[in-house]
């Protein structure tokens, strides 16, 4: 009669096998979410900035004193403070548009080789600016 080979311990053996590959994809995976939740957020600043922008009376009744407070209101928990520039023109056919670029320089919290520990993240908004008065 054969006797069963002890298997002690195996589960311990493969758990530290496993263990440091399982925290690898569980810290990538953080950073994909958190660089997820940064972009929403510096897109959603950029739309707020130029939604700001494209209101001729945005100065008389808006609670933000210029395109970058409007912007920045939507990022009070971002540290540091996202970038806010603005540009302005005219296109081809005489419509006036503004665009508001938010730029965002997030880190990683891993630090891979190959893998870069700083991105810069950055949304731009195009609108046109609304006419103060109608054309017929």
């Amino acid at each position: 009669m054969r006797h069963a080979q002890s298997r002690r311990g195996v589960a311990a053996t493969e758990l530290a096998f496993l263990l440091p590959l399982l925290v690898l994809l569980f810290a990538i995976g953080v950073d994909w979410g958190r660089i997820f939740y940064y972009s929403i957020t510096i897109d959603n600043c950029a739309r707020n900035g130029a939604l700001f922008a494209m209101d001729p009376y945005s100065n008389i009744k808006s609670p933000y004193a210029n395109m970058t407070a409007a912007a920045l209101a939507d990022a009070p928990n971002l540290s540091p403070q996202p970038t806010v520039t603005t540009a302005s023109g005219v296109t081809a056919d005489g419509y006036k548009y503004v665009d508001c670029t938010v730029t965002y320089p997030f880190k990683t919290m891993t630090q891979l080789p190959g893998v870069p520990t700083t991105t810069s993240l950055a949304r731009t908004v195009r609108v046109f600016v609304a006419p103060e008065t109608p054309s017929f």
